[in-house]
């Protein structure tokens, strides 16, 4: 789908439409971004490419491609999420249908309020109904190339002996890894939020302030027997690991410095 030309006029052309000032090799990488967005090439909700992967793409720079990307993100067209990435919100009105409504806002639900007053109790029932299904489904969906993808970040995982920052960061990642490996764009999308909840500050500290050099160590062969687990499509296995991991972080979620 990379060259194919979407007759959708983007936002910023529509009639009425006054843009902010861009450059015109910031608007082509838009409309190309664009393009892919409402041809399918990635759905609602799904993770963009890496702003690098774009450059090398349309032969221009980082920056362009993330200037870019803060102006689809002012057309309510992507979302921008720190040490998240970028994902798509905008959603193409079906053909011959009623002219396009303005996508809705993210806070419809009042997600950023959750997010921010989420108690450890909800996070752990969340957790425990959660995981344990996105295991069972990894086990069961993930290709060879999510696996492969899974690994490295499990690599990277056991390089680290005391950097107890560098841990959550990645152990996050990993754990996203496998839910988006069950291809379930509801489950995922339910599991992001989960993800912003572990990224809030407090959620966060406590998190790091709990992983000494052993926990650490005690985390990353869990990590590791799970993502054997899931290599071998051991659903119980992958699910009796994966609760133990949660078990491990509920007493975090509780932790008192």
């Amino acid at each position: 789908m990379a060259g194919v030309i979407s007759k959708v006029i983007p936002p910023w052309e529509q009639e009425g439409v006054d843009p902010p000032f861009a450059k015109e090799k910031v608007k082509l990488a838009a409309r190309r971004i664009f393009d892919r967005i409402v041809t399918g090439e990635y759905s609602f909700g799904s993770r963009l490419a890496a702003e690098r992967n774009f450059a090398d793409e349309f032969g221009m720079t980082r920056s362009t491609v993330r200037q870019a990307l803060e102006f689809l993100e002012a057309y309510g067209v992507v979302v921008r999420r720190a040490n998240s990435g970028t994902y798509v919100v905008y959603k193409a009105a079906p053909a011959h249908s009623a002219p396009a409504q303005p996508p809705p806002s993210l806070d419809y639900l009042d997600i950023k309020a959750i997010v921010e007053s989420a108690s450890p109790f909800e996070m752990g029932v969340v957790c425990s109904l959660l995981e344990p299904e996105i295991v069972r489904l990894g086990a069961l969906y993930m290709s060879v190339r999510d696996l492969n993808e899974l690994r490295i970040l499990l690599e990277d995982i056991e390089t680290v002996v005391a950097d107890a920052a560098k841990f959550a960061h990645l152990e996050k990642q990993f754990l996203m890894k496998i839910a988006e490996g069950t291809h379930n764009r509801l489950l995922i999308t339910m599991y992001r939020i989960v993800g912003e909840v572990r990224c809030q500050p407090h959620w966060l500290a406590t998190r790091i302030q709990s992983l000494s050099p052993q926990r650490i160590s005690d985390s990353r062969q869990r990590l590791r027997s799970l993502f054997e687990a899931l290599e071998n499509r051991d659903i119980e296995g992958a699910m009796e690991f994966m609760n133990l991991i949660i078990a491990s972080n509920q007493q975090d979620l509780l932790y008192q410095p």
